[in-house]
């Protein structure tokens, strides 16, 4: 099990601050968020935030939760994450989904709203990303992406790609099966809650269904008391014996100013031994 912490606010620079000091503590990822604007709150573009935290920082993972690939070009996407991973030493992770629609990035802006769309949105700029991380010359002829022949140079640090973690809602053997393309799933389910027995349930249908062989990830998120670390490793455990290889540590409700942000990283990782 590893361990991420969240950071859903604060400028730039006290962002990248916290980044540091979720490094110092021993969690193993910092992570961002990616908005556009949602209601009044403080919004910074989470590309420009995740370098000032690479440049913080120099073993954990980084990555935004999480990005949609349908309100963004996916060639530029492409370009960006690529920087950052040789940024960061190949330490980037891209976590993607649908996204919140709630978002006006996606509802006052004109970008397609229909779950559908998005879900062919996020099939094409997936398989775009991969094919121009390549480093190969990659073509593309999809319902909603054309590309002629190009070819992206340099390839990422990590090979054969940054890693990506998909949503995978649970039993949906159609976004199941989107997770098993790439290297991890963000879990789900169709009714929302999420149970030990649900990753215990996707674990198994990871392994009896994907035939690639290389690790693939399986991340769950919550809230644990810093305070109380035998409880905060009860409230893991279940999901860590069931499966799960990643948990997020997920402020993302008051209080989570950055004062109390950095009071729960100070507390340290709800680490389990099983």
């Amino acid at each position: 099990m590893r361990y991420g912490f969240i950071i859903p606010s604060g400028d730039p620079l006290t962002v990248a601050d916290l980044a540091r000091e979720v490094e110092e503590v021993g969690w193993d990822g910092a992570f961002y968020w990616d908005g556009i604007c949602v209601g009044a709150m403080d919004t910074y573009d989470p590309w420009v935030v995740m370098a000032a935290m690479a440049m913080r920082t120099q073993r954990v993972r980084l990555g935004a939760v999480l990005t949609p690939p349908a309100r963004r070009r996916p060639w530029k996407l492409a370009r960006e994450a690529m920087t950052l991973d040789h940024l960061s030493g190949g330490r980037l992770v891209m976590p993607v989904g649908l996204g919140a629609t709630d978002d006006g990035g996606f509802s006052k802006v004109g970008e397609p709203v229909d779950r559908r769309v998005r879900a062919e949105l996020l099939d094409e700029s997936l398989e775009i990303l991969a094919g121009l991380w390549s480093g190969e010359p990659f073509t593309y002829e999809g319902k909603h992406y054309r590309l002629e022949e190009m070819i992206f140079l340099p390839s990422p640090v990590q090979r054969p790609r940054i890693p990506i973690w998909v949503v995978g809602a649970w039993p949906s053997k159609k976004s199941m099966n989107r997770a098993l393309r790439y290297d991890g799933l963000l879990a789900y389910t169709t009714r929302g809650e999420v149970t030990p027995d649900d990753i215990r349930a996707m674990k198994a249908y990871v392994e009896e269904n994907r035939a690639d062989a290389t690790p693939f990830d399986i991340v769950w998120e919550g809230e644990t008391p810093g305070d109380d670390p035998d409880r905060a490793a009860s409230v893991v455990r279940p999901f860590s014996e069931a499966g799960a290889t990643w948990w997020m540590e997920s402020p993302w409700t008051p209080p989570n100013e950055p004062e109390d942000l950095r009071a729960r990283i100070q507390q340290g990782p709800p680490r389990v031994e099983i």
